[in-house]
């Protein structure tokens, strides 16, 4: 046990020394964690719009005027003829024009019917979308002010709420994400690399010669990582609540028992690079290459999974971070227990049992 212990002190001052793995190691989640929380968003602001307005009427001011003070827009240009549309787009000066035809409050008031024509650059199709929808809820807000005072023979009113994140904000998807994505990162590239480094120098011989047994000697070169990435949970979690504003609703002692069990999930995908691999170059471009797309992509933080094709969903379930990423919302946004999340939990230590066992199985005593 001393001899253990000796070891696992060996291993935290080698990476201690190390600036660079330390700044990789800490700078990484958090540049992440403030670049998804603040410049990554799917919330549009700002939105750059055009008014083309035929009728120059009370109505028309008073819709303008709403677009103009609501935070998702700004008027850029207000244009004279159909002629200019075309040209706003080409120069990029807009996202969007909004036509008013003539005698727009006159039809209104006239003949209770006004046409208003939204018209998005597509070429950036979510956002079009997103700014179409926008904008007809300001429009719809002034109808039903309109509405108000008038009896209609049938009307169905629909009334949404938003659970668990009312202000849409996109922090609440992109941090589970991030802690999935960054967790998978350092734990599996930083142990893979550290390994496989000693096998590059000629020094993992005279370890594996030494009094302790093999796998224990593998072992202590994970076990400090485990311990900083544990500590990036912490600086994730902090910086989510204090600097992004998101809840944690659920339990804490849960919701961090979960991540130290990805944690280990992880480890073990490292261990399996390590024992597959003997440089450092094909390490790195495994773990890049064959554990952050798929985190990226299949984890459905950033792609929703039901929209994919049935074999993609099915690739799906054999990424960690899927059910890491669903653990991580139901407990720290739903404010769920273990009672919703123990499949998910169950498939993640199959997934560690599985992985580490194919990895002391793959690990050779005896290095060629």
């Amino acid at each position: 046990m001393r001899q253990f212990i000796a070891f696992v002190k060996k291993e935290f001052y080698h990476i201690l020394r190390d600036r660079r793995t330390l700044l990789f190691m800490f700078g990484l989640p958090v540049v992440q964690i403030l670049l998804f929380g603040f410049a990554l968003s799917n919330e549009i602001k700002n939105a750059g719009i055009a008014i083309l307005d035929h009728s120059k009427d009370d109505a028309t001011q008073l819709l303008i005027d709403r677009m103009d003070a609501s935070r998702y827009f700004t008027i850029v240009r207000n244009l004279h003829s159909d002629t200019e549309i075309e040209d706003v787009f080409r120069k990029g000066q807009a996202k969007m024009v909004i036509v008013f035809p003539p005698n727009f409050q006159d039809e209104l008031l006239h003949t209770n019917a006004a046409q208003v024509q939204l018209v998005a650059d597509a070429t950036d199709t979510n956002t079009a979308i997103t700014i179409s929808n926008y904008a007809s809820a300001i429009i719809r807000d002034y109808q039903d002010e309109l509405l108000d005072n008038r009896q209609l023979p049938y009307a169905i009113k629909i009334e949404t709420r938003m659970l668990y994140n009312p202000q849409l904000k996109s922090a609440f998807n992109f941090v589970p994400g991030v802690m999935a994505m960054v967790l998978m990162l350092l734990s599996a590239l930083l142990t893979s690399v550290a390994i496989v480094r000693e096998k590059e120098m000629g020094t993992m011989e005279i370890l594996l010669v030494s009094p302790m047994k093999p796998l224990l000697v593998v072992l202590t070169k994970a076990i400090p990582y485990l311990f900083f990435s544990f500590i990036n949970v912490i600086i994730i979690l902090l910086l989510s609540v204090f600097v992004l504003g998101m809840p944690i609703n659920g339990s804490l002692i849960l919701l961090l028992l979960e991540c130290l069990l990805f944690i280990l999930t992880s480890l073990s995908l490292g261990l399996l690079i390590s024992s597959a691999t003997n440089s450092q170059q094909v390490a790195m471009f495994i773990s890049l290459v064959g554990l952050m797309m798929p985190t990226i992509i299949f984890s459905g933080f950033m792609f929703p999974i039901e929209n994919m094709p049935i074999p993609l969903q099915i690739i799906s379930n054999v990424i960690p971070a899927k059910w890491f990423y669903i653990i991580v919302k139901s407990v720290m946004i739903k404010g769920l227990g273990i009672g919703a999340i123990w499949k998910e939990t169950l498939i993640l230590v199959g997934m560690t049992v599985f992985l580490m066992g194919i990895s002391v199985a793959r690990f050779k005593v005896r290095l060629e």
